[in-house]
């Protein structure tokens, strides 16, 4: 099963070197107050915030809803 991605990948292009960079966004490489914020956010979707929870969970933070 593939990581789950917080982002869409990015291809930038060098215009010095002329290579291209890829960088890829994943949820487990994203700090703690990104997900939060995002979790807290107007537009926030419910199938993110559902993997978003789930990496929480996996990386042993508590959730309190206010």
């Amino acid at each position: 099963m593939p990581p789950i991605k917080f982002k869409p990948t990015e291809k930038n292009y060098d215009r010095r070197s002329g290579t291209y960079t890829t960088q890829h966004y994943y949820m487990k490489g994203t700090s703690k107050k990104d997900l939060f914020d995002y979790i807290n956010s107007s537009n926030a979707k419910p199938k993110r915030i559902h993997g978003i929870l789930k990496e929480l969970k996996r990386r042993g933070v508590k959730v309190l809803w206010k």
